[in-house]
């Protein structure tokens, strides 16, 4: 039984902090941008996202890629 996983299009999301709250603890918002190619090298996708982060108001706190995918059984 052999798996595999037919990759779909991902997303890349950015985490700012918008501010705090009453308790004054930090607040997040997820900033995403759908339709990432699978076969896109991660170095360009960050340099997208680096792009992205410039046109931010508020502080980064992360970057990621979350890719989704099939699984099927051959």
């Amino acid at each position: 039984m052999a798996v595999t996983k037919l990759a779909q299009n991902g997303k890349l999301v950015v985490k700012v902090e918008t501010g705090v709250n009453a308790s004054g603890n930090p607040t997040y918002r997820l900033r995403t941008f759908q339709n990432v190619k699978p076969g896109a090298a991660d170095v360009d996708v960050y340099a997208v996202a680096q792009a992205l982060v410039n046109l931010q108001q508020h502080a980064v706190v992360n970057v990621a890629r979350m890719e989704e995918g099939n699984l099927v059984n051959q």
